[in-house]
C-alpha cells in the first residue's frame, strides 16, 4: 500500500492500550514508532518511514537552532511500539499526556503515517480548519 487514509474512532483502555485499525496494521508492521506530532496529536511511522525521517533530521545543520529544536521534539518523544495479537498498541503515558489522550481517540491515516488525536481536539481542529481549506488549497496549488 503506497498511502493510507481514513478516520477511525476507538477508546484507550485503562492500561493505555489502543486498537490499531485493521486497515493500518499491515502498513505499520508489527513494530513501529510513535512520537509527538504537530497540532497536538501523535504521529505513528512504520519503521521504513521513520528511517526516512531520521535521515532528513540527521541532515539538518547542527548549528541551526530551529533544526536542533525540531530534531529534539521528534526524538525525545519517540517510542518503539509493538502490536499485540489483538492489534493493540500501548501508548506511553508521556505521549498520552502530550496529546491529551484520555478515552475517545481518533486514528487518521495521512499518506505515510498515522495520526492519533483526542477526539474532541480532532473535532475542534477540523472545525477551525474547514473554513480556510479552500484558500489553503489554492495557496498550495491544489
Amino acid at each position: 500500500m503506497d498511502a493510507i487514509f481514513g478516520e477511525y474512532t476507538y477508546n484507550i483502555d485503562d492500561k493505555g492500550r489502543l486498537i490499531v485499525p485493521p486497515k493500518f496494521r499491515d502498513f505499520l508492521g508489527e513494530t513501529f514508532v510513535i512520537t509527538r506530532g504537530l497540532d497536538g496529536c501523535l504521529f505513528g511511522f512504520p519503521e521504513g518511514e521513520w528511517q526516512v525521517l531520521q535521515e532528513k533530521l540527521s541532515a539538518l545543520p547542527l548549528a541551526d537552532k530551529k533544526a536542533r529544536a525540531f530534531t529534539r521534539f521528534f526524538y525525545a518523544g519517540a517510542a518503539a511500539c509493538a502490536m499485540d495479537k489483538q492489534g493493540r498498541v500501548g501508548i506511553p503515558q508521556g505521549l498520552r499526556d502530550f496529546a491529551s489522550l484520555r478515552k475517545n481517540v481518533v486514528i487518521v491515516g495521512v499518506t505515510k503515517r498515522i495520526e492519533i488525536w483526542d477526539k474532541a481536539k480532532w473535532q475542534a481542529y477540523n472545525e477551525a480548519t474547514a473554513a480556510n481549506l479552500a484558500d489553503a488549497m489554492a495557496d498550495l496549488g491544489i
